[in-house]
């Protein structure tokens, strides 16, 4: 199975995920919240904060300590983890923004985020790693999404090794509960509370500049070619941000993430907002040029792994595309 059909596989699996891949970009098969990142929007918020010391607060954590996951099972860990493997790009991506990255010792073939990671080992891919090479590196915590295959669950349950699922696939709220069980289980409960709270007022903010603000009609390309078109549906959580940022989703009526081509056209939104690495394809497509927005020039290249992977990133996601929606809102006074 070629990349392109990997990342697709995993995007309808795990977005969740938009969990979520993205990244490799191509006309066939686009679009998985937790994959290589693209790199259309500046990191203007949430930096890594793996540089800043653990905090002494109330919130210190008890060992041993059993935290539930989004399946709703209950993990126990033993210790403090010293030792994580991530073979979820967007749970690497909080791991450091937590300030535990130091604590790294394996990843994914996706985690690319922060460029700080890549030093770390990769276990191969986020479905179905090596597991004898993951329990070579001794970890007491691995950090899954809901891609990760059951069987390799098992196993490592089965050798004592702590598995922790953590995916969102509804709303901004879960993805706060994420960051707050993570930094539960890392025992940095008070650098998860700063994060989040860092999330609301960036998207209160956006928020509150668009409110009220006539919406334009918008389509999030997900994946695009012969394999068929994909966006974000209204009951997703990519849907949900496209709507918080100001934004009038086409594909609001839709359940899931594939649309037809015919819906598309019919629908001709005023705004394109897809993958960086994916633009110029898709508007030297056919089936698109006459589309409005590909006439026009409102065809917009962000990077999508600021919506795909569930994480502190998705407040400056909402924010970007509040600006992209709403330029007007944005203009120093």
């Amino acid at each position: 199975m070629n990349n392109l059909k990997k990342k697709l596989l995993v995007m309808l699996m795990a977005l969740s995920m938009a969990l979520a891949l993205s990244g490799c970009g191509n006309k066939d098969v686009q679009g998985q919240p937790e994959d290589a990142g693209g790199s259309g929007a500046t990191e203007t918020q949430s930096q890594p904060l793996d540089a800043s010391p653990q905090k002494e607060s109330s919130q210190q954590a008890a060992y041993p300590l059993t935290v539930m996951d989004s399946n709703g099972d209950e993990v126990t860990l033993e210790s403090e983890p010293q030792k994580i493997v991530s073979v979820a790009p967007n749970l690497t991506e909080l791991v450091y923004e937590l300030g535990a990255g130091d604590l790294l010792v394996g990843r994914s073939d996706y985690c690319d985020y922060p460029k700080e990671v890549s030093a770390e080992e990769s276990v191969g891919t986020i479905t179905t790693p090596d597991i004898e090479k993951l329990v070579s590196l001794e970890p007491d915590l691995v950090l899954v999404s809901t891609h990760f295959d059951e069987e390799n669950t098992k196993k490592l349950t089965e050798l004592n090794v702590p598995v922790l699922i953590l995916y969102e696939e509804d709303s901004m709220e879960g993805v706060y509960d994420m960051v707050e069980t993570l930094g539960t289980a890392l025992n940095r409960g008070a650098q998860a509370e700063e994060c989040v709270n860092r999330m609301q007022e960036t998207i209160a903010e956006a928020e509150g500049k668009v409110k009220g603000l006539e919406k334009p009609t918008v389509y999030y390309v997900v994946g695009y070619g012969e394999y068929g078109d994909y966006t974000a549906g209204g009951d997703t959580f990519v849907g949900k941000m496209l709507e918080a940022a100001g934004g009038d989703n086409i594909a609001k009526e839709v359940t899931g993430w594939s649309i037809t081509l015919e819906e598309i056209i019919e629908k001709d939104p005023s705004i394109i907002i897809i993958g960086e690495s994916m633009k110029d394809d898709f508007m030297s497509s056919p089936n698109y040029s006459d589309l409005t927005a590909v006439k026009e020039g409102r065809v917009y290249g962000i990077d999508n792994n600021l919506l795909d992977r569930q994480g502190c990133r998705n407040a400056e996601g909402i924010r970007t595309l509040a600006e992209i929606f709403h330029p007007e809102a944005f203009e120093s006074r």
